[in-house]
């Protein structure tokens, strides 16, 4: 089974692109590497707060999350700590 999503991760790069550090992962899924891929432009345009010389944005899979896990994304009550 393939990805259930894709993000894009912005990064940081101080050497040109071969050294970078994600800065931010935007919370937009996007249901394909395409549909993705077209958005990263804007995603650039959009984030250009942080601190490096070079800014990049990368498409990344994530994992729709199984059946049995799908009520862990609740918000936990006032006061309370998950694991």
């Amino acid at each position: 089974m393939g990805p259930g999503y894709f993000v894009i991760a912005i990064l940081g790069c101080a050497d040109g692109g071969s050294q970078c550090t994600p800065v931010a992962t935007l919370p937009t899924r996007y249901e394909s590497q395409a549909q993705c891929s077209t958005a990263t432009a804007h995603a650039l345009e959009a984030n250009t707060e942080f601190d490096f010389p070079t800014l990049l944005a990368q498409c990344r899979a994530g994992a729709a999350p199984a059946a049995a896990d799908a009520g862990r994304n609740d918000p936990a009550p006032d006061g309370a700590r998950r694991g």
